[in-house]
This record gives C-alpha cells, sequence and structure tokens, in this order.
C-alpha cells in the first residue's frame, strides 16, 4: 500500500511575493478531476473522518495551518500542514481526518474523481475490515 507523503510543490521566491503552482501528473500523480476547498472551519471541528476506494487526494494549506491524521489501519501518522508550497499526498485506501484548524485557514483539495459518495468509506469498522488480508 502506498503511503501518504509531502510533496514539496514549486516556490518562486520574488520581493513581490512568492508564486507556486501544481501540475497534474507532474506534482500530483494523478489527473486532477475535482477541486474544493475547507474553510471557516469553528475552534474543535473536525473534518473528514473517511477513507476513500479510488480517489486520492492532495491537501495544500494555502493559509493558516491544520493537521491531517492518516491511518492505514495499523498505524497512524499526522502531517501538520502550515505551507502553501507543501502538500500532503493521500492515496487511495487511507482514513483521514483533518483537525486543529487555525483562524482563517484554507485548506485547497485536488481529486482524482469526481464526487461519487459510493467511494467514501464513513464506518471505521468497516475500513478496519476492508484493510484485513
Amino acid at each position: 500500500m502506498e503511503a501518504a507523503k509531502i510533496i514539496e510543490l514549486p516556490k518562486f521566491e520574488d520581493l513581490r511575493g512568492n508564486l507556486s503552482f501544481i501540475e497534474e501528473m507532474n506534482h500530483v500523480p494523478f489527473k486532477i478531476e475535482r477541486a474544493y476547498w475547507i474553510y471557516d472551519v469553528p475552534g474543535g471541528e473536525v473534518r473528514g473522518g473517511h477513507a476513500f476506494k479510488e480517489q486520492q487526494e492532495l491537501i495544500v494549506a494555502l493559509s493558516g495551518s491544520f493537521d491531517v491524521l492518516i491511518d492505514n489501519g495499523i498505524d497512524t501518522q499526522i502531517f501538520s500542514l502550515n505551507r502553501s508550497y507543501h502538500g500532503l499526498y493521500v492515496p487511495a485506501g487511507l482514513w483521514r481526518q483533518m483537525k486543529n484548524f487555525s483562524t482563517n485557514s484554507l485548506a485547497f483539495v485536488l481529486s482524482s474523481t469526481k464526487y461519487d459518495k459510493n467511494d467514501y468509506i464513513y464506518n471505521y469498522s468497516e475500513f478496519l475490515n476492508l484493510k484485513k488480508p
């Protein structure tokens, strides 16, 4: 199983401000089918809490910071996202939760699939059962 990992995105520094970008099949190992963003998250709230059967994602903190907990059914990792030139690649088949959102944080997510409610696994026990050999 592929692991989640931080991908360093291009960063062009300039006195007028910095510029970064993402290209499909270059910085992300998938064709981008959908983009969405999460914002105005009230203090203490958790987003996510699910896994995907097929969908892969790249999560970027465009503003502020938040943590992403990744669980492969055996081990968990926490990735703190707080740089707009770092993206967290999340392969399919991993449980994820997003928490500890700072004030005015903006999470930008690129997805390998269009929205499909049947691709989501919301029940953690079901997720663990799918992970068994």
